[in-house]
């Protein structure tokens, strides 16, 4: 019985290893940013370009960084952002926001989109990381 238990433990915690996300690298997800720069900004004194800042992402309802003029698909859209409204509408912003102005094919490689969350996510509001 014993040795039941135990292999029944080992398969679950194997199980439960194979399918977690992979780590986030903030610092890789900096470089990936790179792709972001002609349009966005982040960080200390950010400010709106083609699109938006994201300072504060995380928590933010879409359509609502001041001074900005956002299209009315994403003013509407009711997204709130989060990690996993974020990781889909960067695979493919046209898909998650028909009408965005977001002109950008997207990411779709999971460690790609994962380490960009861990490097826009560690802003808050006024630019200063978390």
């Amino acid at each position: 019985m014993t040795k039941l238990t135990l292999s029944a433990l080992v398969v679950i915690a194997a199980s439960a290893a194979s399918t977690a996300a992979p780590a986030q690298d903030a610092a890789a997800g900096k470089t990936s940013f790179n792709k972001c720069l002609p349009c966005h900004s982040i960080g200390d004194g950010a400010k709106n370009k083609v699109g938006p800042e994201l300072n504060g992402l995380d928590g933010r309802k879409s359509g609502t960084a001041e001074g900005y003029n956002y299209s009315d698909a994403n003013k509407n859209s009711g997204i709130t952002w989060n990690e996993a409204e974020f990781k889909e509408y960067i695979r493919d912003p046209k898909a998650k926001i028909p009408g965005t102005k977001m002109a950008f094919a997207g990411i779709k490689n999971d460690k790609e989109v994962n380490d960009l969350w861990a490097f826009i996510s560690q802003y808050d509001k006024d630019g200063k990381a978390k």
